[in-house]
């Protein structure tokens, strides 16, 4: 508790400049976690509804019905779900067409597919830029408040005829809450990016393997027209 205190101290007694670092940084790292903890749950839901989709759409069920219900008003698709249904709803729109030829049907759908790719990969991508940005400048916002505060501790040294460790030590470590609290924003922030980045890019991998495989069964069935 007095080390609670101590810091808490060394906050409140810093100068205007430090104090508008730290509530900077503080802010920063409220602001990371809330998005850390969003974006494992949205993660985590688009591996789930991937490996429940694929499980649907591998056991042989009529890719007509099962475009019916995902498309439903009841049921609300996301992630590979609408990739899939952009793709065979173009594929339905262009083979109810006369005179369309089979490699022009395939060509749409897979366009279908792709711009639905795009959107959900932007969509997986949102606020890791924020993460990264969070974790690449915090240490440095932080080292800012450290350098203003010793400038100011030094400063101070001018005024007195004897210098000791004592008047210089309350300002440097005021200072180096700063730095500390930069490093408390930065670590979490850049641990989550790394590990969001690498789910986001093994979704982005499954997504494009299904859409070739996909591919390769509208072909088939765009010969049967």
């Amino acid at each position: 508790m007095a080390t609670e205190l101590s810091i808490l101290d060394l906050i409140l007694n810093a100068s205007l400049v430090v104090q508008l670092v730290m509530l900077l940084l503080l802010i920063a790292s409220i602001a990371s976690w809330t998005f850390i903890f969003s974006k494992r749950k949205e993660l985590k839901q688009a591996l789930s509804v991937s490996d429940q989709f694929e499980e649907r759409f591998w056991s042989g069920v009529d890719l007509s019905q099962l475009y019916k219900q995902l498309s439903s008003d009841r049921y609300a698709s996301e992630g590979i779900e609408n990739i899939f249904l952009a793709g065979y709803r173009e594929f339905a729109k262009l083979k109810q067409e006369e005179g369309v030829d089979t490699a022009i049907i395939v060509e749409g759908s897979q366009r279908a597919m792709r711009v639905a790719f795009s959107r959900e990969m932007d969509r997986l991508d949102a606020r890791l830029p924020f993460l990264a940005t969070v974790g690449s400048t915090s240490p440095y916002v932080g080292l800012f408040g450290t350098v203003w505060g010793i400038m100011n501790s030094f400063s101070a040294l001018g005024n007195t005829k004897q210098a000791t460790l004592a008047l210089v030590a309350p300002g440097i470590s005021e200072a180096l809450v700063a730095t500390a609290m930069g490093l408390f924003a930065a670590i979490p922030a850049v641990i989550a990016y790394n590990r969001y980045s690498t789910n986001v890019e093994r979704l982005a991998n499954r997504y494009d393997t299904f859409m070739e495989e996909f591919i390769s069964l509208l072909q088939r069935q765009a010969r049967l027209k």
